[in-house]
């Protein structure tokens, strides 16, 4: 068996969902620390002009863990990103296939930027077709804080003995640790796949929104190199 780790992020790109895809069990990370300006309250789309952020107001402290960010509800941040969403993608060829995912992500009123995250990663799961188990770390009991020793807990909770990692995960992991205590490491090393876009050339590393919102039934194929 095979588990796969990650922190919940805002509209991740394919890489998070090809991830999910190789994985038999995958836990949402959601009690480490935020990280600033990276991917847990952004991702991008394209426009005619590029790419551009969507961003989620937050209300960070250091050292808060994902799970206690909250979100800055004084601000009109769903409005500016249905509007984006409206004004770069409306002429998409399967724009209607993801009406339902944004009028509640966009709709609803979250405090959390983890409880909104986990809701995009789940929901895009099942729009793409993926059948992973998707589990809550925080929901999960405790684990070490050690970050590789947190790794191996948890592949160890589900009873696997292979652990999934990103390709970045060559730089910082302990590998002697995982081999010690008889869990497989596995490196994903994605392949982007080249894909029809709207406006022009292509533009890799975007929100998985863009692929689904140009070939809708056909995306996981896509993003998994499979068409």
């Amino acid at each position: 068996m095979i588990v796969a780790v990650h922190q919940p992020q805002y509209l991740p790109w394919l890489g998070y969902f090809d991830k999910i895809a190789r994985a038999d069990r995958f836990v949402l990370l959601d009690n480490v620390q935020f990280k600033k300006n990276e991917w847990q309250n952004r991702n991008r789309i394209k426009t005619a002009q590029g790419w551009q952020w969507l961003t989620v107001p937050v209300q960070y402290n250091f050292p808060q863990r994902i799970n206690e960010v909250p979100i800055n509800t004084t601000t009109r941040w769903q409005h500016k990103h249905r509007q984006a969403i409206l004004s770069n993608y409306k002429k998409a060829p399967f724009f209607d296939y993801l009406e339902g995912f944004f009028e509640e992500a966009l709709g609803r009123t979250w405090e959390w930027i983890s409880d909104l995250n986990i809701f995009c990663v789940k929901a895009l799961t099942q729009v793409l077709g993926i059948d992973t188990p998707l589990f809550v770390a925080s929901e999960l009991g405790d684990f070490p804080e050690d970050p590789d020793e947190r790794l191996i807990a948890l592949t160890r909770h589900f009873g696997a003995d292979t652990y999934l990692a990103g390709e970045g995960g060559r730089q910082y992991m302990d590998l002697d640790k995982y081999r010690e205590q008889g869990v497989q490491v596995l490196f994903q090393d994605y392949e982007h796949p080249v894909y029809q876009q709207l406006y022009g050339e292509f533009v890799p590393n975007l929100s998985v929104v863009d692929l689904i919102f140009n070939h809708g039934p056909e995306s996981l194929e896509i993003l998994r190199g499979e068409k």
